[in-house]
């Protein structure tokens, strides 16, 4: 989230746009006979919105607060539009009746959703509409002129619909702009960050062509097809763009305005903007391939950013990070590992790893794994701090980069676990001997010395494939320590990162020891750990092939087939995660979770 500074207007900026729009909808809706679920889904991901669409959007608000934002604009609005700050008939119904929507299980949709409301039968009808064919078509192009084009030239009610609410939309953007916002930044920003748009209506029309939309709006107000027949403002005689590098056009100011500098802001290395900007080019290039790229801004800390797709992490990154401890150790006080936008990871690039396996070359992936320790293991035993900041998903090998990092920075929409059961593999990054080590570490330290206690989270999280819903619970699995920091505004994730790794150089933070040994709970700690386990088989809760990845996730955590409260070295407990990985891959059932998730990106219990 983010703030814009709005002028003193009915519903400020957000509610104005966003529930005009919800109105606009609503009226061809009903005018065209649009399926309401048929609407949901045609202004939902195909329109960058959120997947509630608009309909659903209105039960969860509620429909009595909906129609309390629009009672406002009806009451203090005089303009062009006033017609169209009305709530449907229909609705006032709903609310006189106590149907609500979500709060009371009643709205436009009831029945979980299943049913939905038509005004053409005055009931309920299942909810089963679909886009038809030729919007389908239209919503899979790309490029906003293209299917701008393709609407104008469609011959389906549903096209018709799509193309006015997005026209309306415009119409009323640009005649209000100056009215309700300083620049077009700002409504843009407010749809995204209070709507969960994807794009603001602005940025569209950028995307559209600024002169092709005056156009296209000048022959729909004068064949009057719109809901209000305004004339257009006249600064747009002025301008070509409405956002440019320099910034937002302001109607009032009659100039573009750049981002503020407030000092809110000093601690955003990479804002938020309008314009695409190059946040892979930051600062000055160090080394770089295809997979990394290693750069500095001056300030002493080296910063390793992945630009594989969804930060996956291939041989060339797992490489890139081995190179970039290196040459931090020896010119720069940190490291620290960043991606400008979430994902920070999913993980190992199970795909490439598969092809490699099935082709033969077993070997190859056998290194790739050794390579994937040899990384995790030269961030935690770097002689400089390294810091990881993430936001968005940290999976599988993405969470072991952060667990082994010296310190994490996590904004708190962060989703972390190690995920590997979900595919029929344990984790083999290091994930594993870490949490044995944490476990070994907690257990010296306690009165009692008991490493079950210590254990029984990190197996179940492991096991189970958990993932945490944010970086607050990730810090309650343990795939958080308490000493990593979360932060609300993944925009400040770089700052702050950086300052940690210079505070940390700065009070002497040194490397652990490599040579840590491994108190492990051996054979018995395996067998209770496993007791539950068991329990869960009988009743039918998991697969066999589900106790299979426990039992070798437990050996590994309790250090195999050693006596209680023997010491390890920490090569055992990787050569463990390596051996036991490589056991698993060899099974079908793991092959066939592998492939079921590449293929459809959803888990395989089997």
């Amino acid at each position: 989230k983010g703030v814009v500074i709005a002028k003193d207007t009915p519903n400020f900026i957000g509610n104005r746009i966003g529930v005009f729009s919800l109105l606009a909808v609503m009226h061809y809706a009903e005018k065209l006979n649009i399926p309401f679920d048929v609407v949901d889904k045609i202004t939902a991901k195909p329109l960058g919105r959120p997947k509630s669409g608009t309909f659903r959007t209105a039960d969860v608000v509620g429909l009595d607060t909906m129609s309390h934002v629009v009672n406002t604009m009806k009451e203090q609005l005089n303009d062009d539009w006033s017609h169209v700050y009305v709530v449907p008939t229909y609705i006032e119904q709903m609310i006189a009746k106590d149907m609500l929507g979500a709060k009371t299980r009643a709205g436009i949709y009831i029945n979980k959703g299943k049913q939905v409301f038509s005004p053409a039968v005055d009931d309920y009808v299942d909810s089963v509409g679909e886009m038809d064919a030729e919007l389908l078509d239209i919503a899979k192009k790309t490029d906003w002129q293209e299917r701008m084009k393709a609407l104008k030239g469609a011959k389906s009610e549903q096209a018709k619909f799509t193309r006015l609410i997005l026209l309306d939309l415009f119409h009323y953007c640009l005649c209000t702009l100056e009215d309700i916002a300083d620049t077009a930044r700002d409504v843009d920003f407010a749809l995204r960050w209070g709507f969960g748009w994807d794009q603001g209506p602005f940025e569209i029309m950028q995307a559209i062509g600024l002169k092709n939309v005056v156009a296209e709006l000048n022959d729909s107000i004068d064949a009057k097809e719109l809901l209000a027949n305004a004339k257009l403002p006249k600064w747009l005689g002025n301008i070509e763009h409405i956002h440019t590098l320099d910034g937002s056009y302001s109607p009032a100011r009659k100039t573009y305005q750049a981002l503020s500098d407030h000092s809110v802001y000093k601690r955003q290395i990479v804002r938020e903007n309008v314009i695409a900007t190059d946040a892979y080019a930051l600062g000055k290039t160090i080394f770089e391939n295809d997979s990394v790229r290693l750069w500095d801004a001056g300030d002493d800390v080296a910063v390793l950013t992945a630009k594989t797709r969804m930060g996956t992490l291939g041989n060339e990154v797992l490489l890139g990070t081995m190179q970039a401890c290196e040459i931090a150790e020896k010119n720069h006080a940190g490291l620290v590992l960043w991606r400008p936008e979430a994902p920070f990871s999913v993980g190992a690039n199970l795909k490439d790893a598969m092809e490699l396996y099935e082709a033969g070359h077993k070997d190859q992936v056998r290194e790739y794994i050794a390579n994937f320790q040899r990384a995790t293991m030269a961030l935690k035993y770097c002689h400089v701090p390294t810091v990881v900041a993430l936001q968005g998903f940290a999976f599988g090998g993405g969470c072991e980069f952060q667990m082994l990092a010296q310190r994490t920075v996590a904004a708190q929409e962060s989703y972390i676990g190690l995920v590997e059961a979900g595919v029929g593999l344990l984790p083999a990054g290091s994930g594993t001997r870490e949490f044995a080590l944490r476990a070994s570490r907690a257990a010296d330290a306690s009165l009692t010395g008991d490493l079950t206690q210590y254990l029984a989270t990190p197996f179940e999280t492991i096991a189970l494939a958990k993932a945490s819903s944010s970086a607050l619970e990730a810090k309650k699995l343990g795939l958080l320590t308490e000493s990593d920091i979360i932060l609300p505004n993944a925009h400040e994730l770089l700052f702050v990162a950086k300052q940690q790794a210079l505070a940390m150089s700065a009070a002497g933070n040194g490397p652990e020891n490599a040579d840590e040994k491994i108190r492990v709970a051996g054979k018995q700690g395996r067998a209770n750990l496993m007791m539950k386990v068991v329990n869960m088989l009988e009743g039918n809760f998991i697969s066999e092939h589900d106790y299979l990845i426990a039992e070798k996730v437990a050996t590994v955590l309790t250090g195999g087939d050693v006596e209680q409260n023997s010491y390890v070295p920490q090569e055992w407990l990787l050569k463990l995660e390596r051996e036991l990985f490589f056991e698993l891959i060899e099974t079908d059932k793991t092959k066939e979770r592998i492939l079921h998730t590449m293929k459809t990106g959803k888990p395989l219990r089997n």
